[in-house]
């Protein structure tokens, strides 16, 4: 089937990642365009080059924590889905679809069902099944609208489940600035992601986002497999090599796999008995504990394990180089000050608070978080910084304070559809560059961003100021 017999949404799908391929420049290129374009902002504001400068080095290093727990998220991942037990469950998963179209639909499914728990979780999983589907000989599925179906998670309602970082952080009042308590109280689940419109505005953009998903699909010949996009290698691990020298016997032996294993599953037990299990496994750090030492189990044999580990770390290039940008980029924004003193961060918060009415809040609040996520992709640091200015006009403005933190979380998944630096862990599992599968994420966004702001502005009609509950 040539593209002219692709359905409307599949043929503008195809003109997007036609276009995306010819022109959207490598993720790093896009970081660095960020970097010039804010700095630019900051000075035409009165920042001076000094200050400027200033600040882009101290956030340049600002997110080394985070660089390096996205990295273990890859690495993690791979290791685990390279050990053969799992290579199989995944391969049993991906016997399901029966049609290329149903395949993409049914990652997308399963992307944004596995995020609502823990965003990691889904980021990993999902280019898993990707992998495991594009092996199928019998199934001539679009490997780009895959990938672009398996970021959907990241793209769409991560921020509407269990690791949402602002929901968690309102949640804990241990956890808040003093500042932002005194301003919001606390903030239970119940007034956040479980009211009932927040879980309606969920169902419904999974229900928009799988439509998407079949409508753009290029199914028959319009369809690229992995082989087309150049991703030849998606099979499981080789098989490990037999010993060859005495000194190699520990590296073959799974006396270190078990002794470093019982170690860390120790911790794990103790962390998942003092806390909720969906928000243990949304920490970064035991998310990726949990899965090196299932890895390590898994792979038995220390040999094997760091064999997975030597061929999981290429995929984790782009986010090592290109993060620190991300972290200037942050910086700029929200520590460069201008000739009166504030920043560009202040200034965006100001005009769009400026301008909101009771009933105009989540459109107005939704646009300018979207806007300023796609500069600072940051979703708990972000709140942080946005927060006591942001609560405090919902507080005058008498806007019901739990769901403006659902609108700052619907809000925040809108630029990751087409910002890359959330893609960058996923793009490094699947082999992709951010400019393949962008073309199939900017058509869910142009549905998305209409969707979002007019179902925040409508669901928030229903609800009623709730003054500060103070713990």
């Amino acid at each position: 089937m040539n593209p002219s017999q692709q359905g409307l949404l599949a043929r503008a799908a195809l003109r997007s990642a036609a276009w995306s391929e010819r022109w959207f420049p490598e993720a790093w290129v896009f970081g660095a365009l960020g970097v010039g374009v804010v700095a630019l902002a900051a000075m035409a504001f009165g920042t001076t080059p000094v200050a400027a400068a200033q600040a882009f080095g101290d956030g340049f290093w600002s997110l080394i924590p985070f660089t390096m727990q996205m990295a273990f998220v890859v690495i993690g991942g791979y290791v685990v889905a390279s050990a053969p037990a799992v290579a199989h469950l995944i391969d049993a998963l991906a016997r399901v679809p029966r049609s290329g179209r149903g395949a993409v639909c049914y990652v997308g499914l399963v992307s944004m069902l596995a995020s609502l728990l823990s965003w990691g979780f889904s980021l990993v999983f999902g280019g898993l099944l990707v992998r495991a589907l594009a092996r199928r000989a019998d199934l001539r599925m679009d490997y780009r609208a895959a990938g672009a179906a398996a970021y959907l998670g990241l793209g769409a309602v991560w921020a509407m489940g269990l690791s949402s970082s602002a929901a968690q952080l309102q949640a804990n009042p241990a956890s808040m600035p003093p500042g932002l308590l005194a301003i919001t109280g606390v903030l239970p689940f119940t007034q956040t992601i479980f009211l009932w419109q927040s879980l309606l505005l969920t169902a419904l953009l999974i229900l928009a986002s799988l439509l998407v998903c079949w409508f753009t699909t290029p199914i028959g010949d319009a369809a690229r497999t992995a082989r087309d996009c150049g991703v030849a290698e998606t099979d499981a691990a080789p098989a490990l090599p037999a010993r060859t020298r005495p000194g190699e016997w520990l590296e073959y032996s799974p006396l270190l796999s078990l002794l470093i294993g019982v170690l860390g599953l120790g911790w794990l037990l103790r962390r998942f008995a003092s806390m909720p299990a969906a928000g243990a496994i949304a920490d970064l750090n035991t998310y990726n504990l949990l899965f090196l030492t299932a890895g390590l189990l898994l792979h038995w044999r220390p040999r094997s394990f760091l064999d997975a580990v030597a061929r999981a770390v290429p995929g984790t290039t782009g986010v090592l180089i290109q993060f620190p940008l991300y972290g200037g980029i942050a910086a700029l924004l929200t520590h460069a000050p201008g000739s009166d003193g504030a920043t560009l961060a202040h200034r965006l918060s100001g005009l769009f608070v400026h301008v909101a009415s009771t009933d105009s809040f989540p459109l107005v609040m939704g646009a300018y978080s979207a806007v300023l996520g796609f500069f600072v992709p940051s979703g708990g640091g972000k709140w942080l910084v946005e927060a006591p200015y942001v609560m405090q006009a919902a507080n005058d403005l008498h806007v019901h304070l739990g769901w403006a933190v659902q609108v700052y979380n619907a809000a925040e998944a809108l630029p990751n559809l087409i910002n890359p630096f959330w893609m960058l862990p996923l793009l490094g599992v699947l082999g992709l560059k951010a400019r393949d599968v962008v073309g199939f994420t900017f058509i869910q966004l142009l549905v998305h961003v209409p969707l979002v702001l007019g179902l925040l502005w409508a669901l928030g009609l229903t609800l009623s100021y709730l003054p500060p509950v103070m713990p």
